[in-house]
C-alpha cells in the first residue's frame, strides 16, 4: 500500500465517481462524522457520482439513502439498492433476485441462523438483523466479541450450508447467490447510467477498510484503504493500492480532499 499522497494528479483527474464502504470507512464509532458527511457534499458539489456499498441491511440503510448526498446506496453486499427520488423525497428499492427466490432464500437463512446459534457457543445475531431481507449477519465486533477461531467456525458452517460468507469489520455476513460488492457496483452503475463499470475502471475509486472489501481492491484500478485497514493487512490477499494517513471518517475525508484539490 502506497501513501495516498503518492496518488498521481493525472490519475485523479480522470475520476468521475466514488464507491465507498460505510462502517469504519465513512463512520467512526458507529456514526458518520461531520468531516465525512461534508466530504460527501463536497464530492457531489464537484460533480462526482458517490455510491456507498455496504453489508448493512436495507432497513438500516434507508434513512441514510434519504439524507446523504449520494446517487444510490447498495446494501446487503450487492443484493439490493436504494434510489432516492429528490422530487418526491421517497426512497425505492430494486433487487438483483426476484421475489420468489428471495422468499425461498429467506426461509432457508432463518433455519441456518438457528443452526449457527445452537451449534457454536457465544454467537449472536447482529442487532440490525430485523432490517435484513437477503442475508443474515452475526456480530463479532460491534456490540459482541467473537474470537478469530469462533469467527472461522461460523464462516465454515455457513459455507457448508452452501452460503457465501464474508467478514466485515463488525459482522459475519452470509447469503445465497454469487453477488458481492463488486457485482453490486457493476449492477447499480448499469441501472443508473447504462454504463459498464468494468470498461471504465480508471475513472473510479473505491474506499474501504476490511476483508469484505478485498473483492473491490482486487478489481478497482484506484483503491484506497482508510488507515484502520492495517489491522486486517495480514488477512487480505488483495490490498488497496493506496492508504490514507487517517482512520475511518477522517480517512475518507482525506480521499475526498485529494479529489477536490484538482479544482483548486
Amino acid at each position: 500500500m502506497q501513501p495516498l499522497s503518492t496518488w498521481p494528479r493525472t490519475a485523479r483527474q480522470k475520476i468521475v465517481g466514488v464507491f465507498t464502504d460505510i462502517d469504519d470507512t465513512l463512520t467512526t464509532d458507529g456514526a458518520i462524522t461531520p468531516d465525512a458527511l461534508q466530504a460527501l457534499h463536497n464530492l457531489k458539489a464537484a460533480g462526482l457520482m458517490v455510491i456507498p456499498i455496504t453489508g448493512r441491511p436495507v432497513g438500516w440503510s434507508m434513512p441514510f439513502a434519504l439524507k446523504w448526498p449520494v446517487d444510490a446506496m447498495v446494501a446487503e453486499n450487492g443484493a439490493v439498492a436504494l434510489l432516492h427520488n429528490a422530487q418526491t423525497n421517497q426512497v425505492s428499492k430494486i433487487y438483483q433476485q426476484d421475489q420468489a427466490i428471495r422468499n425461498h432464500n429467506f426461509e432457508q437463512m432463518q433455519r441456518i441462523a438457528r443452526k449457527v446459534l445452537e451449534e457454536i457457543p457465544s454467537t449472536v445475531m447482529s442487532q440490525d438483523s430485523a432490517g435484513r431481507e437477503t442475508d443474515i449477519a452475526f456480530d463479532h465486533s460491534e456490540f459482541h466479541h467473537l474470537s478469530t477461531q469462533q469467527i472461522q467456525q461460523v464462516v465454515t458452517l455457513l459455507q457448508q450450508e452452501g452460503m457465501t460468507a464474508t467478514v466485515s469489520s463488525i459482522h459475519i455476513n452470509a447469503w445465497f447467490g454469487d453477488h458481492n460488492k463488486w457485482h453490486g457496483a457493476q449492477w447499480i452503475l448499469k441501472e443508473l447510467t447504462g454504463r459498464d463499470l468494468a470498461q471504465e475502471l480508471d475513472q473510479w475509486v473505491y474506499v474501504g477498510d476490511s476483508t469484505n472489501d478485498q473483492v473491490m481492491f482486487e478489481h478497482f484500478t484506484h483503491s484506497v484503504g482508510v488507515a484502520n485497514i492495517k489491522r486486517f493487512e495480514n488477512e487480505l490477499q488483495h490490498l488497496p493500492k493506496y492508504i490514507a494517513s487517517k482512520e475511518r471518517g477522517a480517512g475518507f475525508a482525506e480521499v475526498a480532499k485529494a479529489l477536490q484539490q484538482l479544482s483548486n
